[in-house]
């Protein structure tokens, strides 16, 4: 398995994997970039102009990145050269059975073979392929060239030399991957999402907050504390001299006994939520919303940079 990380593969050009381009050639990275999509030029030059800034910000030179950005013809001329392979397909077994057992066939053997699945662990697809050593989930948060998170997930199959690799890979992109060690539908991130996001539809569907004023209680309480210091670490804190023993022997039952609610799967008390968020976002997300994100994150980001250094 390579440790020179020179040309890149990406299959898929869908918002992640424009996002995937953009940043392995903003990392010196040659890029080829296949996708069915007609109009896959074009989508490129979108995603080089728009996501350059947040690049620039990440302190990276992107003097003529765009010139390391290729459109291959196909998954074939696509993977012809490459280190390593970063897959972004829909989320369908059968197809990235298909997908995998061509890419083992066709890319070097070296290369490493990434597949940005949300949901779907390796294993599942991976099962009746030989050499599914090198293939393993690097699942990003959207967008990957801005959220730093990599989920970096091994199937049955995956030898310890590929997650290495692939740890290596994606700190090389300034990403920072968490290693986990059991296959899980959905992994890690997306079900600690999954889980509030089922209690936040509950408590809008039940009239107990609105949808605005619920990411008003989370973008100035739990959403500060988590991006300082995480979850278990802000409540090992929160236990002061005691830490962590101290809180659950406190408060750790009656938080256990606090009954969660359920969502409810009528149609139409869904469509009451949905309508709730559109009429305090609209219906269609703005440009001006998703430029005011990309800032804030980039602010986020940029002061817990700061904070680390004076920390060192």
């Amino acid at each position: 398995m390579t440790q020179d990380f020179r040309t890149a593969a990406v299959i898929g050009a869908g918002m992640i994997g424009l996002s995937w381009t953009v940043l392995f050639a903003g990392h010196g990275m040659d890029v080829w970039v296949s996708d069915p999509r007609p109009d896959l030029a074009e989508a490129l030059d979108a995603a080089l102009a728009e996501f350059t800034p947040h690049l620039a910000a990440q302190g990276l030179d992107v003097a003529g990145f765009a010139d390391r950005v290729h459109v291959a013809t196909d998954v074939t001329e696509a993977v012809r050269d490459a280190d390593i392979v970063q897959e972004n397909g829909p989320e369908d077994v059968e197809f990235k059975k298909n997908l995998f057992a061509q890419l083992v066939r066709e890319a070097p053997r070296h290369a490493l073979l990434l597949s940005s699945s949300s949901a779907i662990p390796s294993t599942a697809f991976t099962g009746e392929i030989e050499d599914a050593g090198r293939i393993l989930i690097g699942h990003p948060f959207n967008p990957p060239h801005q959220i730093p998170l990599v989920e970096t997930v091994p199937g049955e199959h995956t030898g310890e030399d590929a997650v290495q690799a692939a740890v290596d890979f994606y700190t090389f992109v300034g990403r920072t991957p968490v290693v986990e060690r059991k296959e899980i539908p959905g992994f890690v991130g997306n079900r600690l999402q999954n889980a509030l996001s089922r209690e936040a539809r509950y408590l809008v569907e039940q009239g107990v907050v609105t949808p605005d004023d619920l990411d008003k209680v989370l973008t100035t309480s739990l959403g500060i504390r988590w991006a300082a210091v995480g979850l278990f670490l802000g409540q090992h804190l929160g236990g002061g001299p005691g830490g962590y023993r101290h809180l659950m022997e406190h408060i750790g039952k009656s938080m256990d006994r606090m009954p969660l609610g359920a969502p409810s799967a009528d149609p139409e008390d869904q469509e009451r939520v949905i309508q709730a968020v559109e009429q305090a976002y609209g219906s269609s997300p703005s440009a001006q919303l998703a430029e005011a994100r990309d800032r804030k994150q980039l602010a986020v980001l940029s002061a817990l940079d700061v904070a680390a250094i004076k920390e060192n």
